[in-house]
């Protein structure tokens, strides 16, 4: 190409109309613009680590094929027959290609060779199946071992002698627990709007969150806290990366693709995480579970097939998939950490670490279609309700698991469904039953009460004056033997609070303490003690606050179009949030426990705010008893200190003002000294003519000049 006079040619000129005066700029050399080799601009890359390791190439065009090995070796009589079940299996995790199944046999022995080659439609659905196949177990004598053909040229380049590694340099992570340390004990949240995710503090008393990590696009999905607020996971196609410390550095990530859900163990030392497939030529949809050690990233059991083994009972959808979550982790304590999903008539349990099934058998249940395990358990314990077969009554029975010692059953008839709610300390289980009238046309509601922690586990039976109400929620308190009921048809339901102990002697017994009629009350958020709000229904959006000791209202505000109610987990603030779902007015409002507003932030595109959850507390019941008992003991330090942090705020922010008024300041005085030099200098080399633009005056004159002047006559239409 030539210089910066180069010409073009007519039919160049033509080609590059309308581009940018100069173009193709002659003068252009490609080598002045390159980056040299491994340059990044100084932008650091999340990929861009010391151990990472090296990608699976697809160049060689084999991206899509897997090799399956440690397969049967058969002769010709059973070769159609192996080749026909290994296409149902290899097949459940993506769609193989039209003869895309290559079984291999020898031609000397007409065996079968023990491994085979499979091309799928794409290399994603080819990485799904290597994940879901590696480590299949067939049978006892066969388990398989699954690989991409194009990590073989991976494999390929170890080399045969052994090479021992150079010496690591142990590195100590960040404390998972440092946000616990704050001065103020401020309770942390993280935000996701827009392509923003944030994690911020609840600064109440300076009515206004602080900002601690923000990062765009940080996930293509949702953000999830582990159950004790150590980790924040994160969503993306290819798995979920798990990320914490002060600075949120990463420190674990799984392989998944296309996850959908997650669910950690209430432990933090697992997480299953979950995909579905849309349902194929045959019409089932199919699902991947994979269960990870969170501290290794170790893939401990994969689960996967078609949905109709697991869509059973309450766990079935419409479209004849599963419901989420089909598979649930159990309570936490010292208890050992099973996880269980539901079969038909059975349940099937494994226990972690080694993810084998309990005693090597499901627990046998006829006609099972619902359990929950026990959220706090001194041992893993689990309810599950049997509906009608037959003659034989439905039951709901409670069991203690690994012993499957029953606790206590209950026969039921006439059930038309079942709800289970336990209380979150496991102290009592609600199981509300649903029953048939005589004519089959309609239901009455009664609730049968659990108390776990008294001896042989009582039941109490609770019974509305009106049996054929709707119960639109059921909450418990989460830390005391109080429940509310929101009951009722119509837009103004009846809210009533139930004690599971008499006020009086304290002895079992179910009373019911207030009732508040004609509410326009759309659900119910209890907490940790004496107050209880609740979010009345419509675009109002109006939050009452009750004191359930007193059974006062202690407050009524509004937040408009809200539609969600989040607790802090110490129970002394409370967020209405306005989310993506709603045209306008998205972001949150922050409450004191006692209905006081105290800020409010808006976003476009608002998805998410969850609380940071607390680990248990590690003093003793007893202890934290004595605490509460002293609290007035405590309270006045503790505003001594809350006084002395707010004074160090206003200090610091004045602070803060002072220096930027001083930074203005001293600029401003700058540029005055700037402009007074550049006056100096003026005068010095032009004297008396810096002065001589104010002799003139300027006047913008129009002239118009008439060129040519050309008359035609008109042409007749």
């Amino acid at each position: 190409m030539g210089g910066p006079t180069a010409m073009l040619r007519p039919e160049e000129e033509k080609m590059f109309e309308g581009q940018p005066r100069g173009f193709p700029f002659g003068d252009f050399d490609l080598e002045d613009v390159m980056l040299p080799e491994g340059e990044d601009m100084g932008i650091p890359s999340d990929t861009d680590e010391d151990n990472q390791e090296e990608e699976i190439s697809s160049e060689s065009g084999f991206g899509n094929v897997l090799v399956v090995d440690n397969l049967p070796q058969v002769g010709p009589e059973k070769y159609e027959k192996l080749t026909a079940i290994l296409t149902k299996i290899l097949s459940g995790s993506g769609r193989i290609r039209e003869g895309g199944l290559f079984h291999p046999v020898d031609e000397a022995s007409k065996m079968s060779k023990g491994y085979a080659f499979v091309e799928y439609e794409n290399v994603e659905q080819a990485r799904a199946a290597q994940a879901a196949l590696n480590g299949y177990q067939l049978d006892k004598a066969h388990k398989f071992a699954a690989c991409l053909y194009d990590e073989f040229e991976r494999l390929a380049k170890v080399p045969d002698a052994y090479e021992e590694p150079g010496e690591r340099v142990f590195t100590p992570g960040e404390n998972l627990l440092d946000w616990l340390t704050d001065k103020r004990g401020r309770d942390q949240f993280v935000l996701r709007y827009g392509d923003e995710s944030e994690v911020c503090w609840n600064d109440a008393a300076k009515q206004q969150e602080e900002s601690v990590y923000k990062r765009s696009f940080w996930t293509e999905a949702f953000v999830e806290w582990s159950p004790r607020g150590s980790m924040l996971a994160t969503v993306h196609r290819q798995g979920v990366a798990l990320w914490g410390g002060k600075s949120f550095e990463r420190l674990q990530r799984v392989g998944h693709p296309n996850v959908q859900s997650l669910l950690f163990s209430p432990c933090e030392k697992y997480m299953l995480t979950f995909s579905e497939f849309p349902a194929g030529p045959q019409g089932r949809p199919h699902f991947l579970a994979i269960v990870w050690e969170i501290r290794t990233g170790k893939r401990l059991r994969t689960f996967d097939g078609p949905h109709e083994e697991y869509a059973v009972g309450a766990m079935a959808r419409p479209d004849r998939g599963m419901r989420w979550p089909a598979f649930r982790w159990s309570g936490g304590g010292d208890a050992p950490v099973l996880l269980a999903h539901m079969k038909a008539n059975a349940i099937s349990v494994y226990q972690a670490p080694e993810m084998t099934m309990l005693d090597k058998r499901s627990i046998k249940m006829e006609n099972v279609q619902d359990w929950e395990w026990s959220p706090a358990a001194p041992d893993a314990t689990l309810a599950a309700y049997q509906a009608e077969q037959g003659n034989l009554p439905a039951r709901v029975v409670i069991m203690k698991l690994p012993s499957r010692e029953e606790l206590r059953q209950k026969n039921l008839f006439s059930v038309a469904g079942i709800t289970m709610t336990w209380h979150p300390q496991g102290d009592y289980l609600a199981v509300q039953v649903d029953k048939w009238t005589k004519t089959k046309k309609s239901t009455t509601t009664n609730f049968e009460l659990f108390s776990l922690r008294e001896k042989d586990c009582p039941i109490d039976m609770l019974e509305l004056a009106n049996k054929s109400e709707k119960i639109q929620q059921f909450a418990w308190e989460p830390r005391g033997s109080r429940f509310a009921l929101l009951h009722g048809d119509g837009s103004r339901p009846t809210v009533s609070i139930y004690n599971m102990k008499d006020n009086k002697s304290s002895a079992r017994g179910v009373t019911l303490l207030h009732t508040m009629t004609n509410k326009q009350c759309t659900s119910l958020h209890c907490l940790n003690r004496l107050h209880m709000p609740t979010l009345q229904g419509g675009h109002n959006g109006v939050v009452e606050f009750w004191d359930c000791e007193e059974m006062t209202l202690l407050s009524a505000g509004e937040h408009f179009m809200a539609q969600e109610v989040a607790w802090d987990p110490t129970g002394r603030y409370v967020a209405t949030i306005v989310n993506a779902a709603a045209a306008m007015e998205n972001g949150f409002q922050i409450w004191s426990f006692s209905g006081q507003p105290l800020y409010k932030t808006a976003h476009d595109r608002f998805f998410q705010l969850n609380w940071r959850p607390r680990p248990p507390s590690l003093l003793s019941e007893e202890k934290q008893k004595e605490i509460v008992k002293s609290l007035r003991k405590y309270s006045k330090r503790y505003e001594e200190e809350d006084e002395a942090l707010l004074a160090q705020a206003d200090t610091e922010f004045l602070a803060e003002r002072e220096k930027q008024l001083s930074e203005w300041r001293n600029w401003l005085a700058a540029k005055k000294a700037a402009v007074e030099e550049r006056e100096a200098f003026a005068r010095e080399q032009l004297g008396n003519r810096v002065s001589a633009h104010e002799e003139f005056v300027i006047q913008q004159v129009e002239v118009s000049v008439v060129l040519d002047v050309k008359e035609e006559p008109a042409q007749k239409l």
